[in-house]
């Protein structure tokens, strides 16, 4: 969608990039006064400044760059940026113009007038967690002794050691990197890349600037050993995080969970919005992102990976000879195996030290999609990453649950793994990466394969001297069009493929012809919906619902093509028609609601240009006229057919603000909440009904809305139940998502209310798109899995669609595939910009083929199983008991686990827990599943819908956080060194880690949580939060920036960084031990043995036994 500071309408630079969404993370002051906002006339005059200190985005303006692609037309860039950005310094002399957006948005955000304006809160994907690229284009460089991609210690030894401590209870694990001494004189990785430190293979580090080793595909094999590690070996930080006891060269310090670029480093004076280095970072010969200086030689390209023999040898442990190169070991003795059963007394079996945890990364990773004519690995979801696209398309926009294509079913099967893709077309890129190329065929559209019809991709291979080429997807041979015909080279490619977007780039977007357009593409329209029951009236829910939309109007597209449309309801409906020759807004009531109808349509939504004035004179005026209403129905249903029959005949956005139980006319609910509202007894075996929707009218209707290309946003500020499962089918089937603020606090809540929305309207986004999955011969698409409407069994329909919205499209064989062949993804997106152009938007992603097993837990991929574990337990949520679902999560893991101690690990002990080591992690994450608030027993109705209904269009970075969140200390952040890393590093979420003097914070992608102990220092907590004791806790918190005061300061940068890597601006809470809120607080600690669940340590030794058991 637009986002402020993309070409204006008439005004379309070429090619766009979604993010040059430079905004000033530092102007974010959630606490500022609320100023009222002034109007502003469409023509660049100063915006209304946001209330909560947050300002709108600035308007980069830009003299388009030339498109670098002779073929590729001119178009406009998309960029808004995600909550909370930082300006990139401009590229030295040398590099191009870098005024781009980021590749992947809807083409075309007005570059707005040249006016100087503050940047937003919150709105621009972060350069993601711990992105180096401070003020600058170009990484830093390692100095120049350190090993470019410190290998990923692939095979891990966790020592889950028996009764007796022995020496090895206390050294912390080794990794001894497989590179010669010399190279390593400087270690720089810590251990195992569990999310992502270190290049995974094949995605090297930022290295000196004249040599980029890479790594081979499979990682060196290389042991952790549990006694001390041989002197010589270069030691690394040990799984959890602290320093080794002897590290050559002086203490190694642990690296950050996230690095985040310098505050307050002010860009050159006339650069563009991102990137030069800044002083002292050795520059790479030529701009590292100029035109043709990639500083890769071509004899430095890795071989193909060696093959990895079925049967290696088996894993070192006490003296056995050395593992597999990927995979983990923790050993269980037999005296712990004799108390499995019984909760484990006394000093535990198992040091906990030992066992596997996320090491974030803190370094940015530059990955290729793909070298040496074969696919790289992805890396990790989680990390913070820069993709070159070299074929395939980026990671962000295709994941597959694993890198290599497995032939058969059975050897599918037989690895109890999921394959499945995560599609999130419209994805935001990393700051620093090209933008994506718009290529325009003219009115002969781009070129397809007459059979299936798949898009032209750089792995169609041309014959018969260019005029004829073979479909990579079905194999079929068509001619070439006469005026796309061109002679191939020696090496048999087209002479122009590197000229061609389309022949050499995963990831390009075609400007589409008539042919693709049922009817002139649809103007933007945002339609409002506001509830003025005497509850919303009440809690403050209406005035907070008004106030956001009036400041967020300033931030809509601008143009004659911006259309917006306000009405209220309560029993009513009540419409308004805002023209300008008015001398005030007119209402229009529609006392009606079981039989609705629209009063006037031409006049009820209108041009945002003919009624900016009256329209926020109206939303001023909305909470006066009813603050005495006494009417306590709300009739939801019929205020969205009555608001859908107004946009009927163009589609578009309607943003609905609910707070009580819909009740009257259409689609009526009650409170069925009551026969389970505790559901613990009795409403355990039926609970999962209570999630599924009360009847099929809502759904009926949601089927109507998406036909017409009306996608429906709803915002529920309430303090009661209001039904979340069955309204939520409504933006689920429209493409939209639901918001939930419960309980609503008129205090804190209006802040994350303007921002939630101010998200919504400006991110990149397309309108009335359709989306298809295409696979090579041999696999399908079994099911589609998100936020849509499905018409056809091949296509999915989206009446919107966002950067923040992911699809599922799980796969299934129909033939047996070839062993070392290509079997090729594609996924192409018919959309409509805001500014009303139609494209296609073509990623294509082409892996290799295995009949190994080793080979499919080698390349699996941690992050998107795990997303897809997560989709699937949430949809059966709905149809089985919980504890079923408990059981087939734990069954998935234990299965895949079983899978490869039985096929892939030659072992001769059978008191060893054997983990392959790109899912060594699978147990932590399962665990914490289970406790998570969709799979818990106890909580509300409406908790456990909204989960569900957030997970359905999760993407695979916020996928692992959800049920594992980030927690760091806070109470020491003066002291700390933070290694250019905003946030402090993380901590495994166990009790054992919180001392009772200290502070912590909890994050998850959509809430934070404060925790404040007994113990704590008056003086930090009157620094950060202005209180002096534990007992004058608020229960409704609005942080706030004390001035002279350097750690308060250092708290919001950590807020701010933080909703600025997850575009999400966070409900923050303040929790203390012995309260309610501490409860929550310690329900997260999901390494710890509640009521409802086993510990860590104790579901690693019921996974392990579970093991055997298959074994014997």
């Amino acid at each position: 969608m637009a986002t402020p500071g993309g070409p204006r309408p008439g005004n379309t630079p070429p090619n766009y990039n979604p993010n040059s969404l430079a905004d000033n993370m530092q102007n974010l002051q959630i606490n500022r006064p609320t100023q009222p906002p002034h109007s502003v006339a469409n023509s660049g005059g100063p915006r209304p400044s946001p209330p909560f200190g947050q300002q709108p985005p600035p308007f980069p303006s830009s003299a388009p760059p030339s498109s670098p692609f002779p073929g590729a037309s001119p178009v406009p860039r998309h960029g808004l940026t995600p909550p909370g950005v930082l300006p990139r310094a401009s590229v030295p002399p040398g590099g191009p113009p870098q005024t781009t957006l980021p590749p992947n948005v809807a083409s075309n955000r007005p570059s707005g007038p040249p006016g100087t304006q503050p940047p937003p809160p919150f709105g621009s994907r972060p350069p993601p967690p711990g992105s180096l690229l401070s003020s600058m284009g170009s990484p830093a460089w390692p100095p120049s002794g350190t090993p470019s991609g410190a290998f990923p210690p692939s095979g891990q030894v966790v020592a889950l050691s028996g009764s007796r401590p022995g020496p090895f209870a206390s050294s912390p694990l080794m990794t001894a990197s497989a590179m010669p001494p010399s190279t390593t004189s400087s270690p720089i990785n810590n251990g195992p890349p569990a999310f992502g430190s270190g290049p995974l293979q094949g995605g090297s580090r930022f290295p000196s600037a004249g040599s980029i080793p890479r790594l081979p595909v499979g990682p060196p094999p290389s042991t952790m050993s549990l006694a001390g590690a041989p002197p010589h070996a270069p030691s690394m930080r040990s799984l959890l995080g602290s320093p080794p006891a002897s590290a050559p060269g002086g203490p190694v310090q642990p690296a950050p969970p996230f690095l985040a670029p310098p505050q307050g480093v002010p860009p050159p004076s006339g650069s563009s919005p991102f990137s030069a280095p800044p002083q002292g970072v050795s520059q790479p010969p030529g701009s590292l992102y100029g035109p043709q200086t990639w500083p890769i030689q071509p004899r430095q390209v890795a071989p193909p990976p060696p093959p990895i023999p079925g049967s290696a040898q088996p894993p070192r442990m006490f003296g056995m000879p050395p593992p597999l190169p990927t995979q983990s070991m923790a050993a269980i003795s037999p005296a712990t195996m004799s108390q499995m059963g019984a909760p484990m007394a006394g000093p535990s079996k198992i040091d906990p030290n030992q066992i596997p945890r996320p090491i974030p990364s803190s370094s940015v990773i530059l990955h290729e999609t793909r070298q040496g004519n074969q696919a790289n690995p992805p890396p990790p979801a989680t990390s913070d990453y820069i993709v070159r696209d070299t074929g395939n398309c980026s990671p962000r926009y295709l994941r597959c649950t694993i890198s290599q294509i497995p032939c058969t079913v059975d050897l599918l099967t037989t690895s109890g793994m999921q394959l499945a893709l995560l599609v999130q077309p419209l994805a935001l890129p990393h700051p620093s990466e090209e933008p994506i190329q718009v290529v325009d065929f003219g009115e002969s559209g781009p070129v397809r394969c007459s059979r299936c019809k798949g898009y032209i991709n750089p792995f169609m291979k041309f014959i018969d001297q260019g005029k004829r080429f073979i479909c990579n997807l079905c194999g079929f041979t068509d001619e070439t069009p006469r005026d796309y015909h061109c002679n191939l080279g020696p090496d048999g490619r087209r002479r122009d493929a590197d000229d061609r977007p389309e022949l050499c780039r995963g990831t390009v977007e075609f400007v589409a012809t008539k042919e693709y357009m049922v009817r002139e593409p649809m103007p933007a329209v945002f339609f409002f919906l506001i509830d003025v029951s005497m509850n919303a009236i009440q809690i403050g829910a209406t005035a907070a619902a008004c106030s956001a939309i009036n400041q967020v109007i300033a931030d809509l597209p601008e143009g004659p093509r911006t259309m917006v449309g306000i009405a209220t309801f309560d029993s009513t409906i009540h419409f308004y028609n805002p023209k300008r020759a008015l001398q005030q807004p007119l209402m229009l009531i529609v006392p009606d609601v079981q039989d609705v109808y629209t009063p006037l349509q031409t006049d009820i939504i209108v041009p945002l240009s003919e009624c900016r004035q009256h329209l926020e004179l109206l939303l001023e005026n909305i909470p006066t006229m009813f603050q005495n209403n006494k009417t306590a129905d709300s009739a939801f249903g019929a205020a969205i057919k009555a608001a859908f029959l107004a946009m009927k005949s163009t589609g578009g956005k309607l943003l609905v603000f609910q707070s009580v139980l819909p009740s009257v006319g259409i689609g009526a609910l009650s409170t069925r909440e009551a026969e389970g509202r505790t559901n613990i007894s009795a409403g355990e075996k039926e609970a999962h009904k209570l999630l599924q929707p009360a009847d099929k009218i809502l759904k009926t209707l949601a089927v109507e809305l998406a036909e017409y290309q009306v996608c429906v946003d709803v915002f529920i500020t309430t303090q009661t139940y209001v039904d979340i499962a069955s309204i939520s089918v409504i933006p689920r089937t429209t493409g939209g998502q639901v918001y939930y603020y419960y309980p609503f606090s008129a205090l804190s809540d209006p802040a994350k209310l303007y921002n939630d929305l101010r998200w919504n309207v400006t991110r990149p986004q397309g309108f009335e798109a359709v989306m298809r999955v295409r696979c090579s011969q041999g696999l399908q698409v079994q099911e589609y899995s998100g936020n849509f409407c499905k018409r056809i069994p091949t296509d999915v329909d989206l009446p919107a669609i966002d950067c923040d919205k992911a699809i599922m499209a799980t796969l299934k064989h129909d033939d047996k595939l070839q062993d070392g062949s290509e079997c090729a993804f594609q996924c192409s997106l018919l959309y409509t910009t805001v500014y009303g152009q139609r494209r296609i938007r073509v990623s294509t992603l082409s892996l290799s083929c295995t009949s190994m097993l080793s080979s499919l837990f080698r390349s699996a991929d941690l992050d998107t199983q795990f997303a897809c574990f997560l989709k699937q337990g949430a949809s059966e949520i709905l149809s089985s008991p919980l504890l079923q679902v408990r059981e087939q999560v734990t069954n998935l893991c234990i299965n895949i686990l079983h899978s490869y101690r039985k096929f892939c690990a030659t072992v001769s002990s059978s008191g060893q827990l054997i983990l392959p080591e790109a899912l060594k992690l699978l147990p932590l994450y399962t665990l914490a599943l289970i406790k998570s608030t969709g799979l818990q027993t106890d909580g509300r109705i409406d908790d456990r819908s909204f989960w569900i209904n957030y997970v359905s269009s999760l993407s695979a970075p916020l996928a692992i956080p959800l049920v594992y969140p980030r927690m760091v200390a806070i109470h020491d952040l003066n002291s700390k060194e933070m290694d250019e890393s905003l946030i402090p590093h993380v901590i495994p979420l166990s009790s054992e880690h919180l001392s009772d003097d200290g502070i912590y914070l909890l994050e998850n992608g959509e809430d934070c949580l404060i925790y404040i102990g007994n113990s704590t220092d008056p003086d930090i907590m009157r620094r950060l939060f202005g209180i002096s004791s534990i007992d004058e806790i608020p229960n409704q918190f609005v942080l706030q920036q004390y001035d002279d005061n350097p750690l308060s300061k250092k708290l919001n940068d950590v807020v701010n960084e933080i909703r600025r890597q997850r575009c999400s601006y966070l409900r923050l809470k303040l929790c203390k031990k012995g309260d309610p809120s501490g409860m929550l607080f310690y329900s997260y600690m999901v390494e710890d043995k509640t009521r409802s669940g086993l510990s860590y340590v104790e579901f690693l030794v019921h996974i392990h036994r579970e093991i055997q058991s298959k074994m014997s």
